[in-house]
């Protein structure tokens, strides 16, 4: 069992405060305008079923469902904030514990706010929330080779290539091809990761597009 609900509030290198929290059943007329905003912005990345059948859950069933995970340590479903306007989602989930200690990061952000450093950011917090107070070891981020922005972020934030995973992951209607990056707490050299984001942010950073991982009915 792990602590939940859980609030990180934290600051992109510009300045930006950003919000990582629960999805709130309250949230429900916002959460469904910024997904259907976003549709097209987000479809070429996410994760799809092979028997071409999608989730079917109401919103109230997907907050239980949130909730849950979470309380049994199985996920960690953030909601990314800002300017207390939802702006995307950063999930932590395949949470292993025992001598594995590791988990896989997923998120999606909306069009408006890519270029602002708000994935990276968050993205940043997640690993340090999940190697901090979680106390796993190791944080893993599956990208399509396509996704070059993607690509950026993470060697920005100084994760480990560790190659190719072929057809991993049903995107968009086909099995796609990855690439999986990983950070360790021994990579980060003592410093938490947001500490060596902000300390090695350059001007030209950009945010990420949305990319998807399975195991997430938002597909984030």
């Amino acid at each position: 069992m792990v602590r939940w609900p859980v609030v990180v509030r934290v600051t992109t290198p510009a300045g930006q405060p950003i919000e990582l929290g629960p999805l709130r059943r309250r949230d429900h007329a916002e959460w469904r305008a910024v997904r259907s905003e976003n549709r097209r912005w987000l479809e070429r990345w996410e994760a799809t079923s092979p028997d071409g059948r999608g989730p079917d859950l109401s919103y109230g069933a997907l907050v239980r469902h949130y909730n849950r995970e979470a309380r049994t340590g199985r996920s960690v479903p953030f909601t990314i904030r800002a300017d207390g306007r939802i702006v995307g989602q950063m999930h932590l989930f395949g949470v292993s514990w025992g001598s594995l200690l590791s988990c896989a990061a997923g998120y999606w952000v909306a069009q408006p706010v890519a270029g602002r450093g708000i994935a990276p950011t968050a993205l940043a917090a997640v690993v340090d929330h999940a190697m901090g107070e979680m106390g796993l070891h190791r944080v893993e981020v599956n990208i399509r080779p396509d996704n070059l922005p993607s690509l950026a972020v993470v060697h920005k934030l100084g994760f480990r290539d560790e190659g190719v995973r072929e057809r991993y992951l049903h995107i968009n209607g086909e099995w796609r091809d990855h690439r999986t990056f990983a950070l360790t707490r021994e990579d980060l050299g003592g410093l938490t990761l947001l500490e060596r984001f902000h300390r090695n942010n350059s001007s030209h950073i950009g945010d990420t597009p949305p990319h998807v991982h399975g195991g997430d009915p938002t597909g984030t």
